[in-house]
């Protein structure tokens, strides 16, 4: 049972405004005219917006309002996008036809809504080059992906080389 979800004698208002699953609005009624109603229809008293004035209650059965709030929430979890940090490596002496198949896939992960991380991986002498030298061959892949991006920060030097995160250009 949902702790917020007060039903039946957990209710402590006095005076709710009642109305049915079906739609019947019965009005404002106190809280022991209310019980006696669902106890009448053979339901339970559920209090829908305790914050209301006066609270907002509904006479229905329990089990079925449960099943209705999950239903609900497994709707709102299926409808959330969770967006990713998709990750990949380019050397400096990655060949064309690699960078073109990663440039795609990095095409296809922003299409799709997330975020691309493309590391340079330096090793060995051209960790030491110059900064314009990893950028232009950072450059190199950037140009050849399709889909419209924008650059999440400046290139970062990073432990591996030069990083830089690439989100999908806002659609307006």
């Amino acid at each position: 049972m949902n702790p917020k979800i007060k039903i039946n004698h957990q209710i402590r208002a006095k005076e709710l405004r009642v109305i049915t699953d079906t739609g019947e609005v019965f009005g404002v009624l106190t809280l022991s005219e209310a019980l006696t109603k669902a106890e009448e229809l053979k339901m339970d008293l559920i209090e829908i917006s305790p914050n209301a004035e006066p609270p907002v209650a509904k006479i229905m059965d329990y089990g079925k309002f449960q099943y209705q709030q999950s239903k609900k929430q497994k709707e709102a979890k299926s409808r959330a996008h969770v967006t990713e940090t998709k990750s990949m490596q380019v050397k400096i002496g990655t060949s064309e036809h690699d960078l073109e198949l990663k440039a795609k896939n990095a095409s296809k992960w922003l299409k799709e809504g997330h975020r691309v991380k493309i590391d340079l991986f330096l090793v060995g002498r051209s960790k030491y080059a110059e900064m314009e030298f990893k950028k232009e061959r950072l450059n190199r892949v950037l140009t050849l992906i399709s889909e419209e991006y924008r650059v999440a920060g400046e290139p970062l030097k990073s432990p591996k080389g030069l990083t830089i995160v690439l989100e999908r250009a806002s659609k307006k």
